[in-house]
């Protein structure tokens, strides 16, 4: 089953990073976080990989296009007058990489529209290229499968991490209290499984996936939410990267379930 990466986008909010590379290119533990995603779907079987492009598309082609160099040791032999290349000991990922140059100005309707041609009649995996989770992705598809709707999507309940206040009519604060877990909500998580009917939800190129396909399918019963209670976070800016490399270091990052 296809994996749809959406990578894209410019990355404004991390611009100190994603000004010289797309934002799912910006590396914790010295690889893009793109690739931690798709170690995550590779653990349970899914190897075939369809990446959005966007913003700095030729960083992600490049990137691939060295991965197997970088993975290997290798004799560049140049005695006899020709540039010889042996390779000796080698690791790479036994995936299939498609990357798609989606548009610079798509938006996220749109770039999952221009690859249907790379996913075909079938349903697909679809998460955002900035997030990782340890959601088991079998089980997730299981769901979708039970309930025969066009669409899942992974929910994760978001903390609140302020105090919370309740105000009356004369702004007087009424009372305070710190926050609790039922002052949580659930937010999409990314991490969807679509049936390919999805595709004639979106116009085109201008069309917001989280907007009017989301919202079309909410309204007519055609949407469900897989809950997860586990760890998922986003990186949106530079403390949530220092906060996900820091989890890395310590060996206490819960998405890399393929070294356990």
């Amino acid at each position: 089953m296809k994996v749809v990466l959406l990578a894209g986008g410019f990355g404004t909010r991390i611009s100190e990073e994603s000004n010289l590379k797309p934002k799912p290119m910006i590396e914790i533990g010295g690889k893009p976080i793109l690739w931690h995603i798709m170690k995550e779907y590779a653990y349970y079987g899914h190897t075939e990989f369809i990446i959005c492009a966007g913003y700095k598309q030729h960083v992600i082609k490049e990137w691939f296009a060295d991965y197997f160099l970088h993975n290997s040791d290798i004799t560049f032999d140049y005695t006899s007058g020709r540039n010889e290349m042996t390779v000796h000991n080698q690791y790479c990922e036994p995936w299939k990489v498609t990357v798609v140059d989606t548009g610079l100005n798509t938006m996220t309707g749109g770039r999952i529209k221009r690859i249907q041609p790379y996913v075909g009649n079938e349903p697909f995996f679809m998460t955002y290229g900035d997030g990782v989770c340890d959601v088991d992705i079998n089980k997730l598809l299981e769901f979708h499968y039970e309930h025969g709707k066009l669409a899942t999507l992974t929910a994760v309940m978001l903390e609140q991490t302020k105090g919370v206040l309740n105000i009356g009519g004369d702004n007087a604060v009424k009372s305070f209290r710190e926050k609790n877990m039922s002052d949580c909500a659930p937010i999409n998580a990314g991490y969807m499984v679509l049936s390919p009917q999805v595709f004639d939800y979106i116009e085109g190129d201008r069309t917001v996936f989280e907007k009017e396909p989301l919202e079309r399918f909410a309204a007519e019963g055609e949407l469900m939410s897989y809950l997860h209670k586990g760890f998922w976070q986003c990186m949106d800016n530079k403390r949530e990267m220092d906060m996900l490399e820091k989890l890395l270091e310590t060996g206490n990052a819960p998405w890399k379930k393929w070294e356990d």
